[in-house]
């Protein structure tokens, strides 16, 4: 077999000791866990924005962003729930370039595993500890949950994830709501398995061990838009689309059917200033129609300190090395617009 070991990566339960999470953080991720829930269950009418960078590349950075929106948070406390997007793994359609902080902590330098996952484990909580705000991450490799299972409120499952399943048994039995987002496909029934299975435990092998999962009654669905067989982006958040996944829900019983509408990728064409546009669509379906509203919980946003992108190298504080985002003027006025039509 063509792999050459480099080193012994150290297990979630070496690295949690090593950077655990204090009584303090632990009583704030159980406020905001409750929050959350709440929302996705109905039981609230507030409304959940997981917002933050295409990949969080550098901590200062994003520590600094994330204190911003810990101040917002402050402001628009009885209408949304804020949730830090710290996405520490960078899927890659090719397979080339920056796969993200797991493995690469230094974008400009080799990838080193190891000190990846301290890296985003130690930036999770110092963002939890100066913004108050617990955040997302994404599932893209599931054996690896476990170094930040202790510290994350939400949890994604990508497109190119969401048919795969070794992510759709995994969570089942992870304890934050998990977005499955639908595949590049736009397939609706697709995303709607993912769910189902997600929703119902199962017996199956997770880190060298057999497991029996109970069932993730949170697990709901993300729209990203589509692909088609052209490559050309499709778009799935208008008011047709709300409407037919609402239906498409109601086909069997599941728990809690939700739904967070990703404003960029496929949606945005990657277009990343559409994102305020595409936003202000989604609360006017939500206006519009009764059903649309129980279903749509939030949205998804991609915005820094910095508008745009920049390549690797080009030490733009705050600035995307993926995909371009908001910077913070537009985001601060967006938060406040959703906030005010919720």
């Amino acid at each position: 077999m063509g792999f050459t070991i480099l080193e012994k990566i150290p297990t979630s339960d070496e690295i949690r000791a090593r950077y655990p999470l204090t009584r303090v953080l632990a009583a704030l991720k159980k406020q905001r866990d409750a929050a959350i829930e709440s929302v996705l269950k109905g039981t609230s009418d507030r409304f959940i924005l997981v917002i933050g960078p295409c990949s969080a590349d550098n901590e200062d950075a994003v520590c600094a962003y994330t204190e911003k929106l810990g101040r917002i948070q402050e402001q628009v406390a009885d209408r949304l729930v804020l949730i830090p997007r710290i996405y520490t793994n960078k899927p890659r359609t090719t397979g080339s370039g920056y796969k993200g902080m797991g493995h690469q902590p230094d974008p400009e330098k080799e990838p080193d595993m190891a000190r990846g996952l301290i890296a985003l484990r130690h930036m999770h909580i110092r963002s939890l500890s100066e913004s108050g705000l617990t955040a997302a991450d994404e599932m893209l490799y599931p054996e690896n949950h476990t170094y930040l299972d202790d510290v994350l409120s939400y949890v994604t499952v990508g497109a190119r994830s969401v048919e795969n399943q070794h992510h759709r048994l995994t969570a089942s039995g992870v304890d934050q709501p998990v977005g499955m987002k639908n595949p590049t496909s736009g397939d609706f029934r697709v995303m709607l398995n993912a769910i189902d299975a997600a929703q119902h435990g199962h017996v199956f092998a997770y880190q060298g061990n057999a497991v029996r999962t109970s069932g993730n009654t949170l697990a709901h669905a993300i729209l990203r838009g589509a692909v088609n067989k052209h490559g050309q982006s499709q778009a799935n958040y208008h008011y047709e689309d709300l409407n037919l996944l609402f239906r498409m829900y109601q086909e069997q019983p599941r728990s809690f059917p939700a739904c967070l509408i990703d404003t960029n990728h496929a949606n945005s064409d990657k277009q990343f200033a559409e994102q305020p546009r595409i936003a202000m669509e989604v609360l006017h379906s939500r206006r519009l129609s009764g059903e649309i509203r129980q279903l749509v919980k939030g949205l998804m946003i991609e915005s820094y300190l910095e508008e745009g992108k920049q390549t690797v190298g080009d030490h733009v504080f705050g600035r995307s090395i993926t995909d371009p985002c908001l910077g913070w003027a537009a985001t601060h006025d967006l938060i406040l617009r959703i906030a005010d039509q919720v």
